[in-house]
């Protein structure tokens, strides 16, 4: 393709590239395990099998996937897509804080996490002033009362919870 045809492309070129291979890849993986996945029963009709659907949808991911980037102005990767995918994988530490964050209430207790983890993240979005880094343990504080009083949640209670005393230890259970 010329360059001309490349500088009256409409929108961002940067990681078409990457996107279209990342999703033809997924999409023939998926299309790969759809005999693991899904069954074909006997004595059912062609279209209500369960194994149909999904087929027609992933075979039709791979095909306009693969149409897709075939017919991409540009296939060769540049600094810009790596850029792009940095980007883009900016967003998963905010998955690996929540990871954190579900793996450790089990462990620590509802309360003590949120009330730690709000600072956390308000801090990590960028917001270094106290005032605000105490008003999100506040919140915290607020939203554990909320869910766990008021709304009735029923939250498991932590493992740090069973070296409290008796008594002490049925409230946090139940309370915190």
């Amino acid at each position: 393709m010329s360059q001309d045809e490349l500088s009256r492309q409409i929108g961002r070129r940067s990681g078409q590239v990457i996107f279209a291979i990342a999703f033809l890849a997924l999409s023939a993986l998926l299309l790969s395990q759809i005999g693991d996945q899904t069954k074909w029963v006997k004595k059912t009709k062609f279209f209500a099998q369960p194994r149909f659907w999904p087929a027609v949808g992933l075979g039709g991911m791979v095909l306009f996937g693969a149409l897709h980037l075939w017919h991409l102005p540009r296939r060769k990767l540049d600094r810009f897509d790596r850029n792009e995918v940095m980007i883009w994988a900016q967003v998963l530490e905010y998955a690996l804080w929540f990871m954190a964050y579900v793996m450790l209430v089990p462990l620590v207790g509802y309360l003590p996490v949120t009330v730690v983890f709000m600072p956390l993240m308000v801090w990590r979005m960028g917001y270094s002033d106290r005032r605000l880094l105490w008003i999100s343990a506040g919140l915290g504080i607020v939203i554990v009362l909320l869910f766990k009083s008021l709304l009735n949640v029923k939250i498991p209670g932590a493992a740090l919870y069973e070296y409290l005393p008796g008594a002490m230890r049925g409230f946090f259970i139940l309370n915190f």
